[in-house]
């Protein structure tokens, strides 16, 4: 190649550059895994072109709440998130990480929600992200270390208490030895059983390590429902004690009798946002998705099962339904289907759009791929945010939600030369039809990919060619480094 040469050349584009600032018509040239010239590059030879004259070309999208953790290494072909324009993703959400996790056999109770077999987790988050480097994912992924990973390696079945001294002491070690590794920072799912004993002191205790490493704290709160406010100002207590970053997931109001909650709940977090570092994401849709669960089940209008042990045929079948069949009340019908999950319709729409136009709202699918019928979400998120609610409804700009898919997330976990489309940075790009671009999958056909999504480039690799994935793997470990940035 000559020196004035480069690898490929995007051109005539529609810039979206991931900063927020107001879209511009350029070229993009790429040698290697960077882009090395963003404008008019003139006459540039180039071993490839690609024409995006109509397009919007936008840097990768960053899902970042993801479960992918074992599907990096299972399906490293992420075809769910590579065809909806996402080019890294952050795991270890909800308190549930593959590492450190050391017990033989398959994984018990939550992480049996993502990880089917102890082949998906280690002991260590060396020998974890080993296995995922080893799988060559096609996409970049970032990983966060799980609460309630560490309470079972360290607790084992003991998990209806807090912590012992000696407990938190261990399980602090563990938290050091990941974040020296690269993990991103420390998640905590306290709605759920192995975290829900543990009081707020034993997770401050836990995470005092994170600013020495530049962490960052995102929890799925303990309540989302009748208790939201007084979980969010847990949150933010917890953030303050550890002077890190706070970072709420999934920010909702469950629950018909908690319509419209968001106005406070935002108030709070927008007068909390001058005096301490938070963010918070959310997924475009008004059902969430998680364990089957009684408490669940009494908030939602509607459950539909999304796997089922006992009767996988009924994945995907609504629970009233299978209540009438079976003669049973839907709380003997819950005990019955165990283990399982579900998909509950519980949220209200303004309070999506409420929340979604919060100024530091990222976006995140929330996506379980190990689920037999999953949630729309894990297929369609990024598109339905581009086509529901910037082109057709308007909630959003086009500008504001790229940032919040992209430039915003970067910042939010330090993520170095990614987010943005400037010279230096890696080349992951989405070029999309902003014209039709819109999520396919569905509460009935979930799996459908996204219309609208053109390309797809990862570190510079093609992975996405005119909407077909190209098989290119080109994914890599973002690891904190000791600047406190990951790379």
């Amino acid at each position: 190649m000559n020196d004035d040469q480069c690898d490929l050349v995007v051109r005539n584009g529609t810039i979206i550059d991931g900063s927020g600032a107001p879209r511009f018509v350029g070229d993009v040239a790429i040698s290697g895994t960077r882009i090395t010239k963003v404008g008019d590059i003139g006459a540039m030879p180039s071993i490839r072109e690609i024409d995006a004259r109509g397009l919007m070309v936008a840097p990768g999208f960053i899902d970042v709440h993801s479960h992918d953790d074992a599907a990096l290494i299972a399906r490293p072909e992420m075809a769910p998130k590579l065809t909806q324009g996402v080019t890294t993703v952050i795991c270890g959400n909800c308190g549930i990480s593959g590492a450190p996790y050391s017990s033989p056999g398959n994984p018990p109770g939550l992480l049996r929600l993502l990880f089917k077999s102890d082949r998906f987790v280690a002991p260590s988050f060396a020998e974890y992200a080993g296995k995922v480097s080893d799988a060559g994912p096609s996409i970049n992924a970032g990983f966060l270390t799980g609460h309630s990973t560490l309470r079972m390696q360290v607790m084992g079945k003991e998990l209806d208490r807090g912590a012992s001294a000696e407990e938190i002491a261990q399980m602090r070690g563990l938290l050091v030895e990941c974040l020296e590794a690269g993990s991103l920072g420390l998640s905590t799912g306290l709605f759920y059983p192995p975290a829900r004993a543990a009081p707020t002191e034993e997770i401050i205790r836990l995470g005092e390590p994170l600013a020495a490493y530049s962490g960052v704290y995102v929890t799925h709160m303990r309540d989302e429902a009748d208790k939201v406010m007084e979980s969010v100002q847990e949150t933010l207590e917890i953030g303050r004690a550890l002077r890190v970053p706070v970072i709420i997931s999934h920010h909702k109001c469950m629950g018909r009798r908690n319509f419209g909650r968001s106005v406070q709940t935002l108030a709070l977090l927008e007068d909390s946002r001058s005096n301490q570092p938070l963010a918070l994401d959310l997924y475009p849709y008004t059902a969430g998705s998680s364990i089957l669960a009684e408490e669940f089940v009494a908030q939602s209008s509607q459950t539909l099962i999304t796997w089922c042990e006992p009767y996988p045929d009924y994945c995907g079948r609504d629970l009233a339904d299978i209540a009438r069949e079976w003669k049973c009340r839907p709380v003997e019908t819950v005990a019955k289907l165990q283990p399982a999950g579900a998909l509950y319709f519980m949220m209200d729409e303004e309070d999506v759009t409420r929340i979604m136009r919060f100024p530091m709202t990222m976006i995140g699918s929330d996506g379980l791929p190990e689920d037999t019928h999953p949630h729309p979400r894990l297929w369609g998120t990024f598109p339905r945010i581009l086509g529901r609610y910037v082109r057709e409804r308007g909630v959003l700009s086009l500008e504001d939600a790229v940032n919040r898919m992209t430039g915003l997330p970067a910042t939010q976990f330090k993520i170095d030369r990614r987010g943005e489309i400037k010279s230096g940075n890696y080349a992951d790009l989405c070029i999309f039809d902003p014209r039709l671009i819109h999520d396919a999958a569905t509460y009935e056909e979930p799996t459908r990919p996204s219309v609208g999504i053109r390309y797809v480039l990862v570190n510079g690799q093609v992975a996405l060619d005119e909407g077909q994935r190209t098989g290119t793997r080109a994914g890599r470990i973002l690891r904190r480094c000791a600047a406190g940035t990951v790379n």
